[in-house]
């Protein structure tokens, strides 16, 4: 695939704090790239220098190999934390007020069916769920019918079931062709939608790559967890069993020779938990600590 966005050594720093301290990336057209984090690490302001809202201090932003220009804006599509709908309206009257904005505009019925809003297209704005009105919003960022969709946390406050219906819906976006700058703190959300992520955290990018492939490369196959409870506290363990989070933690390629190792030692394995390593766990192996929401 060809890079249609990229992202060279950015910077901003505000007086008290350096928000963005060289961030570089690029995103692959069609792909879906995702910014992981936890709040305040940096991902925000990113995406607002990459959308043209804020300057970068430093760096240089290329779309499709070029320096961005006005253009760039009517090729974009941006669903934010927060957006203000207009009072008294319906869904299909706030389509409508959107797309009178550009002079391109996506097919409305097919956003409608895209984004699942037929069951409450004349519902007023102010009498959606969360769940609903994050299917407008997303409705709204695609009215232009951009190249380049920016998702910034589209997710957060839904409940796990609405989190889970929206995720479908990125994913029927990226089927039909767009590409995708998404930011999150669900690493989850990012492992089931993205092709590639960076984690960020004190505005710098501490590793970028393919999911799967950075979890291979960091750990082995197999978690295996156990509460303190499970092991004598007199005990000297072998250096593979790990204190971590309140817990005993063991990785391993070989689930039952682990096992057998947990046995002699007479651990209870009653409680015992057997799990893959997720990004999470990679997040925490990075910075030292727990993902911050």
């Amino acid at each position: 695939m060809s890079v249609l966005l990229q992202a060279i050594d950015l910077v901003k720093q505000y007086p008290e704090v350096r928000a963005v301290d060289g961030i570089s990336f690029d995103v692959e057209a069609g792909s879906c790239y995702g910014l992981l984090g936890p709040n305040g690490a940096g991902k925000t302001t990113t995406m607002e220098m990459l959308e043209g809202l804020i300057e970068p201090d430093q760096g240089q932003i290329l779309y499709r190999g070029e320096p961005v220009d006005e253009g760039f804006r009517h090729e974009i599509g941006i669903q934010f934390q927060n957006t203000a709908l207009q009072e008294k309206q319906t869904v299909i009257e706030s389509l409508r007020m959107f797309a009178a904005f550009y002079e391109r505009n996506a097919d409305i019925d097919e956003l409608v069916r895209l984004c699942h809003l037929g069951e409450f297209i004349d519902r007023d704005t102010a009498r959606l769920s969360g769940g609903q009105r994050q299917r407008l919003l997303l409705a709204i960022a695609l009215v232009n019918d951009p190249s380049l969709v920016f998702l910034d946390e589209p997710t957060t406050g839904l409940d796990p079931q609405s989190r889970r219906n929206f995720w479908s819906l990125i994913e029927d976006i990226k089927q039909a062709g767009k590409t995708i700058l998404l930011t999150t703190h669900y690493m989850e959300e990012a492992y089931r939608l993205c092709d590639r992520i960076a984690i960020v955290d004190h505005g710098r990018i501490l590793i970028e790559g393919e999911p799967d492939c950075l979890l291979r490369e960091h750990f082995p196959s197999t978690i295996i967890r156990l509460p303190l409870s499970a092991i004598d506290a007199s005990l000297e363990l072998p250096p593979q069993i790990q204190r971590s989070d309140g817990r005993y933690e063991l990785y391993t390629d070989d689930v039952p020779e682990s096992i057998q190792l947990l046995e002699r030692l007479g651990a209870s394995l009653s409680d015992c938990q057997i799990s893959a390593p997720t990004l999470e766990d990679l997040f925490l192996k990075l910075t030292g600590h727990a993902l911050r929401k």
